[in-house]
Formats: C-alpha cells, sequence, structure tokens
C-alpha cells in the first residue's frame, strides 16, 4: 500500500508542476515577446556597407586671424571699415550662413559661397559713426555650418564730435 501512494504522491506532484508551469506560461510568454520587440524596437537592422564607412562629409572649422578691431579716435559722420580674415581649418565646406549687427549703423559683407577646407575668406565691416558720440563698441555675430556655429567679431572705436576738437 505504501508504494501505491508514493506513486499516486509522484503523479500529483507531477500533475501539479505542469498545471504551475503552464499557468506561469501565460505571463512568461508575453514578457519574453514584449522583451524581443522592443530590444530591436521593431525596425529591420541596417548592414555596414562600404559606403557608409566611407560617408564621413567632416567638419568645417571657422577660425578668425582677429576677433576684435579698434578703429581708435574717428570724426562723427565718417563711414570707417575693416576687413576680418578667417581660414577653414577643417575637412568639410564652411558656409557663413548670416552675420547679425548689434546696430544698424554697422553693416557686414561677406561671400555667401563654400570656402574648401585649408581655404580662407574675408567679412567687411563698414560702420556709419553718423548721430553717434563717444566710445562705441559694436557686436558682429557670425553664424555657420562650423563645429563652432557662433563666432563674436568687435569692433570699437571713439567716435570725436566737432565740439569736442
Amino acid at each position: 500500500m505504501a508504494g501505491v501512494l508514493s506513486g499516486r504522491f509522484r503523479r500529483v506532484k507531477i500533475n501539479f508542476l505542469i498545471k504551475s508551469i503552464m499557468k506561469n506560461s501565460i505571463f512568461i510568454l508575453p514578457f519574453l515577446v514584449a522583451l524581443i520587440v522592443s530590444g530591436c524596437n521593431g525596425k529591420p537592422g541596417r548592414r555596414l556597407t562600404e559606403s557608409d564607412s566611407s560617408g564621413d562629409t567632416g567638419k568645417a572649422v571657422i577660425t578668425f586671424i582677429k576677433n576684435e578691431h579698434d578703429f581708435g579716435e574717428v570724426k562723427e559722420g565718417e563711414k570707417v571699415g575693416c576687413i576680418f580674415t578667417f581660414l577653414n581649418k577643417g575637412t568639410a565646406d564652411l558656409v557663413i550662413t548670416s552675420a547679425l549687427t548689434s546696430c544698424g549703423c554697422t553693416v557686414p559683407k561677406y561671400d555667401k559661397s563654400p570656402i574648401s577646407p585649408g581655404e580662407s575668406g574675408t567679412m567687411e565691416v563698414i560702420f556709419d559713426t553718423s548721430g553717434r558720440q563717444g566710445m562705441q563698441t559694436k557686436t558682429i555675430t557670425v553664424k555657420s555650418n562650423a563645429v563652432t556655429p557662433v563666432v563674436l567679431l568687435q569692433i570699437r572705436a571713439e567716435v570725436i564730435t566737432s565740439n569736442n576738437n
């Protein structure tokens, strides 16, 4: 009789384990599916090809020879100008997208065509002193596709009026 009970007990234990696994698999299976789908984001993978590795377009690097210019003393009403020279020290074409000034009395002029790597370019800045007096400081904000996309240039002048002569 003891052998019959232990055999029956084993079958009950095995049936219990099978039911337990089946019951838990209802929760485990969706979890595994969710884990697999989220891991690949549902997007097919991309193979790295030869064209991918050689597709490095490089970066433009703008470097101005000087970032400031001091006109010194100028007479009120004069238009004075200076030229800022810059280099493209990068490996891609440099394109200046804009040059904005802090005042309408200052006008920047620059070539809008791309500057090749290793080449230089210039930006001319004209300052109209009409209606100005005393120490004047103006800022030019240069925006480009360079690694440092914004560069500030500055001009200064001591505007002398005819009354101060």
